[in-house]
């Protein structure tokens, strides 16, 4: 059993499957948080060794990357049949990570002389900034999402994002591989010292962060309502009828038990029926639409304002301002367009603001090249791509400003970061964030714990409270230092009054976005660019053989 553990230990798939396993497990369902702290140390082990066993270390490296993510995100293969090869190519993707992280730390490491403590967080914060982008971004179980009840721990994300935390759980998983036993050298007890120094000052300076936290002043009184019913992509009338009156159920419930409240928050989408809007004047009839474009033209005022007021009826009856989900349908000269909106209407009959989701879903809200083949689209459970809007919104109830935002927007530090600061540059910062969204597609699952979490990190990177109105869960009040003050249950009904005004602290990420994890995204760059041109001057520098002279053709 000595001789099989040790051979474990000296393999490639040994260290990647065991540290794989451990953040799996620090991950919901589990929650195992420590085990998050160790995770990354047998993957930098990797990366401290002279050589990688195997004959294709590199490949078992990305085949346990994938089976990783499949394990975490078995979520996305819920919504739909269809969505399962979504989840297989999006794990396939993703598990591109852990080699790619461990090739370029043994670039640094190796080849570039950088001590493996500072060289492993600068890389893996690097590359989760790249994980926030590309192919539209996701950041879901990301490594310092497991820290989300240490609050203390967190509030370094108001100086680097999220990614401060990634570094400085890195940083102390680098200082205990950096301690294992290692190409027959023994371990070594001097990294407790560099890691646990990194570890006081975050802590220290989130203690003084949260100590300089007041009041919040003015506040308002928010309801936010949960209901509980399963999302589907099939279109059922009688269901979208049932989900309406379920909703409006829950809201007399929370105007009956606080009879002074400021504002109802809706999920995403949770008006069961559209939002009619366009130019009358131009509009282009849709393909189902049976008689004359000037018909068309003609009648559809008339259906604007039939919705508007359907709308604005719901606030009139519960004689509170309501922020609602819904589906927004615009008729122009150029056909129909679909947005995924948050409106606000006033118990005067009034639609003041209305927000469009600007940051899309890629196959969950749109198919890419449809607008050259709209065939794409049948191919696929959405029956419609939904445009992205093009600017933030700042809703004002009683002196304090809510910034709207729906759905996955939370997921991506730079989505909320970008709208706060596009509105600050009109004079209308908002004072609280607010999103909207339903996440019944996905059945109770662990997609729900991370998602709450992304809300945790948007709010203390903000400094500003978080509010989630979620269908089936989890809606949740959050405080500016992370705080989940009230959470709903899952897969359960819920409403939650939430309290909130502005926090008057500042915070550096806000000001000044990802620099830190921009600087540490070049610095992978660099190791990348630095690995390929040592290599090659490698290659080229090696004596060449003619065919049968000697042992080294092959090499």
């Amino acid at each position: 059993m000595r001789d099989r553990l040790q051979k474990l230990y000296g393999s490639t798939f040994g260290p990647a499957a065991c540290g794989a396993v451990l953040y799996w497990a620090a991950l919901p369902p589990l929650n195992l948080w420590p085990l998050a702290w160790i995770a990354p140390a047998w993957w930098i082990l990797l990366a401290r060794r002279q050589e990688l066993s195997g004959r294709r270390p590199y490949l078992v490296l990305w085949a346990v990357g994938l089976c990783f993510w499949l394990a975490a995100y078995h979520f996305v293969r819920l919504p739909h049949p269809a969505t399962s090869f979504g989840w297989i190519a999006l794990a396939a993707y993703l598990g591109c990570y852990l080699p790619l992280f461990v090739a370029l730390t043994r670039v640094a490491v190796h080849r570039a002389g950088v001590p493996l403590i500072a060289a492993a967080p600068v890389i893996w914060t690097g590359l989760e900034l790249a994980r926030a982008h590309l192919i539209t971004g996701i950041t879901m179980g990301a490594l310092g999402h497991t820290q989300y009840r240490w609050i203390d721990l967190i509030q370094v994300s108001d100086l680097g994002g999220a990614y401060a935390v990634c570094f400085v759980m890195v940083f102390a998983a680098a200082c205990l591989a950096r301690m294992l036993p290692c190409d027959d050298r023994p371990s070594e007890w001097w990294p407790l010292l560099p890691a646990a120094a990194v570890l006081a000052i975050a802590l220290v300076y989130g203690h003084f962060r949260m100590a300089a936290a007041a009041a919040p002043s003015p506040t308002i009184r928010v309801a936010l309502i949960q209901g509980s019913i399963d999302a589907e992509f099939k279109s059922d009338p009688e269901k979208a009828t049932l989900t309406q009156q379920h909703y409006e159920e829950l809201t007399r419930r929370a105007v009956q038990r606080w009879n002074d409240l400021d504002l109802i928050v809706w999920p995403e989408t949770m008006v069961r029926f559209p939002l009619f809007d366009g130019d009358s004047s131009n509009a282009r009839p849709p393909t189902w639409w049976k008689e004359s474009p000037e018909e068309f033209r003609e009648r559809l005022p008339r259906v604007i304002e039939e919705s508007r007021g359907y709308i604005a009826d719901l606030a009139l009856q519960m004689d509170v301002p309501m922020l609602l989900g819904v589906e927004t349908v615009f008729h122009g000269e150029n056909g129909d367009k679909y947005f995924n909106s948050a409106v606000l209407a006033s118990p005067d009959g009034k639609l003041s603001e209305r927000y469009d989701k600007m940051h899309r879903v890629l196959f969950g809200e749109y198919v890419p090249l449809t607008n050259w083949f709209p065939a794409i689209q049948g191919w696929t459970p959405l029956p419609v791509s939904l445009t992205a809007g093009t600017r933030a919104v700042a809703v004002d109830i009683r002196g304090v400003r809510l910034g709207p935002s729906i759905c996955f927007e939370t997921v991506l530090p730079h989505v909320i970061r970008r709208q706060i600061v596009s509105l600050r540059a009109e004079g209308r910062e908002p004072d609280v964030l607010v999103n909207l969204t339903n996440d019944g597609w996905f059945r109770g699952s662990s997609e729900l714990d991370m998602h709450l979490v992304c809300g945790v990190f948007r709010a203390v990177e903000s400094r500003k409270p978080m509010l989630i109105a979620a269908n089936t869960g989890f809606s949740a009040w959050i405080d500016a230092d992370g705080r989940i003050v009230e959470q709903g249950p899952r897969r359960d009904t819920a409403i939650i009054l939430a309290t909130v005004g502005p926090d008057r602290r500042g915070s550096v990420y806000l000001d000044h976005g990802d620099v830190f994890a921009g600087v540490c995204l070049l610095a992978c760059a660099g190791f990348g660019g630095w690995g390929l041109w040592t290599r090659r001057r490698t290659s080229a520098a090696r004596p060449k053989h003619r065919a049968g002279t000697g042992s080294q053709t092959g090499l």
